[in-house]
């Protein structure tokens, strides 16, 4: 949707500030636009990089925002810096805390039973002004019930936890049945419910929330793999220019 857009191994991600996604999602709001927001990290790129339809996916979608400091790292390498990291858990939080604000209906999709429960809980509890029209787990084998739900309850925000890349298919292949926000948020509602906890303030500000999540997820390695493989394709990229 904009242009100013940064290349980084085939993967187009906005160039503005916290801020200015903030305001541009409130505007969305205002007008009900329908929008579609991707969160790549370094093993999301890798994955587009290696999957054309992903990669096209990914690169029509109107909001590409940089969700891990592998990518601001990237751009920095590249000579084409970007103005910060916006991740998904905190885009996340400023839509709901948005649509207590406002009213706004959500709708949230994904993760497992208790965590899910757990999150629509928390909503209804902590966020009491968001009208949570539905909630399902990610447990389900066909799309159709589920689909016709969301239709049905026409949310303005629909929060999607399918885990990367189905939940990108999955936006892309019905978000023009619903106006909406709709954004991919991976394991987010681990964090919002309380099942996981998110790194310390000052570990996310170094960049090391990666190494956190490690610490606490030692089965994470496999993914992990994923970074010294993209900063190997970053300075390979770099030379080449």
């Amino acid at each position: 949707m904009r242009k100013n857009r940064i290349d980084i191994l085939g993967t187009k991600f906005d160039n503005f500030t916290e801020k200015q996604f903030h305001k541009y999602l409130i505007d969305d709001l205002d007008v009900k636009n329908n929008r579609f927001i991707v969160t790549p990290n370094p093993e999301i790129v890798l994955s587009a990089r290696e999957n054309p339809k992903f990669s096209n996916i990914v690169n029509d979608a109107d909001y590409v925002i940089p969700d891990g400091i592998g990518i601001i790292k990237g751009a920095n390498s590249l000579g084409t810096p970007m103005h910060g990291r916006i991740t998904g858990f905190d885009t996340l939080m400023f839509l709901i805390k948005t649509a207590n604000k406002r009213g706004s209906k959500v709708y949230l999709l994904g993760s497992k039973p208790e965590v899910i429960e757990a999150s629509a809980k928390r909503i209804k509890t902590e966020f009491k002004n968001v009208d949570l029209v539905g909630y399902h787990d990610g447990y389900f084998k066909d799309d159709q019930n589920i689909v016709v739900d969301i239709v049905d309850k026409k949310p303005d925000i629909v929060l999607v936890a399918l885990g990367s890349p189905k939940q990108e298919y999955f936006i892309n292949k019905y978000k023009e049945l619903n106006p909406a926000i709709w954004i991919g948020v991976g394991g987010s509602f681990d964090v919002f419910s309380g099942t996981k906890k998110r790194a310390p303030k000052f570990i996310q500000k170094i960049g090391m929330e990666w190494f956190y999540r490690l610490a606490k997820e030692p089965s994470r390695i496999g993914r992990m793999m994923a970074i010294p493989k993209y900063m190997h394709l970053i300075k390979k990229e770099r030379k080449n220019k």
